[in-house]
């Protein structure tokens, strides 16, 4: 038996993960096309927190999910 509550929990942490994974990279392209901004070092680890932030919340999204189909 599938938990709904969890399941849905799991969904929303895809549903913030997926424009997170195309805002990042992108972020990221614009921030190596302008290098020469005083701002650069800054916006870059922006931009990787970013990344990394969408990879997690995929990863804690699955998880979720697997675990309300599973778990008893």
């Amino acid at each position: 038996m599938t938990n709904k509550a969890v399941l849905l929990k799991g969904i929303r942490y895809l549903a913030f993960a997926l424009p997170l994974l195309f805002i990042g990279p992108v972020f990221l392209n614009s921030c190596f096309k302008n290098e020469s901004h005083p701002l650069f070092p800054y916006l870059l680890i922006l931009a990787i927190l970013v990344c990394i932030y969408a990879v997690y919340l995929g990863f804690k999204g699955v998880k979720t999910i697997v675990s309300s189909m599973f778990d008893r």
